[in-house]
């Protein structure tokens, strides 16, 4: 089998991701939301100041193998300010294409935004997930995550279940 690298993503990922995110919007039904160009993607993630961070897991071919690496899932995310709990990170998207779930690539991507988090002195992880998305949520949980969506149901939306302090 071949291995998984989950890495910080470059410019020149900003092609897959985009495919990437257009597969997610697709597998939630909503393809028709997805308004980013290749372009945005590089200027917003890779300028001098950041409005996003990305990771993308990517399959590196067994030796002897013809074809390079293959980026196969992203993680994306960026930092947000609680006025009670102070700096948080905030996972916007993850996604692995359904042929490579099932390995633990989901779950290396979340580690490594944890880490991050931590590396930053953040006191929260905090993500939404859609309601429906129940294999989402059962990793998320087995992970650690709380489900805030009753707990804050006066700030959540309606469609999306909210999960937060991974981190402990």
């Amino acid at each position: 089998m071949a291995s998984v690298l989950i890495r910080e993503a470059k410019e020149g990922d900003c092609g897959n991701i985009l495919r990437l995110i257009r597969e997610l919007a697709e597998y939630e039904k909503l393809s028709d939301q997805v308004k980013i160009s290749e372009e945005a993607l590089r200027a917003d993630g890779f300028g001098e100041n950041p409005f996003y961070h990305c990771l993308v897991a990517e399959i590196l071919p067994v030796p002897g193998e013809p074809q390079g690496p293959c980026v196969v899932g992203y993680g994306l995310y960026y930092f947000i300010y609680s006025t009670w709990k102070g700096r948080n990170i905030y996972l916007e998207d993850i996604y692995v294409k359904p042929e490579y779930r099932g390995q633990g690539i989901g779950s290396k991507i979340i580690k490594k935004v944890a880490e991050v988090a931590l590396d930053k002195g953040c006191s929260q992880f905090r993500l939404a997930v859609l309601d429906w998305n129940k294999g989402a949520m059962d990793l998320y949980k087995a992970l650690g995550a709380q489900d805030l969506t009753e707990a804050e149901a006066s700030s959540s939306p309606p469609a999306q279940a909210v999960l937060r302090d991974c981190l402990h």
